[in-house]
């Protein structure tokens, strides 16, 4: 007698035996939900141009240095500058937004860009962040990083 292979049959006992060995962690699966619900489709993307982690000259004895990183989306720049006391950046060129500090599924923090584009928060980024920019009628949303 010749058994023909099955292979959804395989595949469900795999399923079975990962859920029990080895299970999504429910924070987690309820991160990639909120992940995705945070998705824009309108929203521009802001490429990382610069992080001062990975592109900077480090400077002999300095301590506690802010980390630096640049992000661009077409003409929009948008500098920031995270250190102990919390979060800065500027919109270039000049321009007043609404910035969402974006941590997890929430939103951390929401803060007003000045008419220079320069903007504060309170509280450094706690684990990934990103951040969307609301400008006018475009809504610009940066990669996630790990602050």
């Amino acid at each position: 007698m010749h058994d023909e292979f099955d292979g959804g049959l395989l595949e469900e006992e795999l399923r079975r035996a990962a859920a029990i060995l080895d299970p999504v962690p429910a924070g987690l699966r309820q991160l990639a939900i909120d992940a995705y619900v945070l998705h824009n489709v309108d929203a521009r993307v802001a490429e990382l141009t610069f992080d001062s982690l990975l592109d900077a000259v480090p400077v002999r004895g300095a301590q506690d240095v802010p980390r630096m990183l640049t992000f661009s989306a077409g003409e929009l720049t948008v500098d920031v500058e995270i250190g102990g006391d919390g979060l800065m950046g500027q919109v270039l060129p000049p321009r007043p937004a609404r910035v969402e500090v974006l941590g997890g599924p929430r939103t951390a923090a929401e803060v007003t860009a000045d008419a220079l584009g320069r903007f504060t928060a309170a509280a450094p980024p706690a684990g990934p962040f990103a951040l969307r920019l609301h400008t006018g009628g475009d809504v610009i949303v940066t990669e996630w990083l790990r602050a």
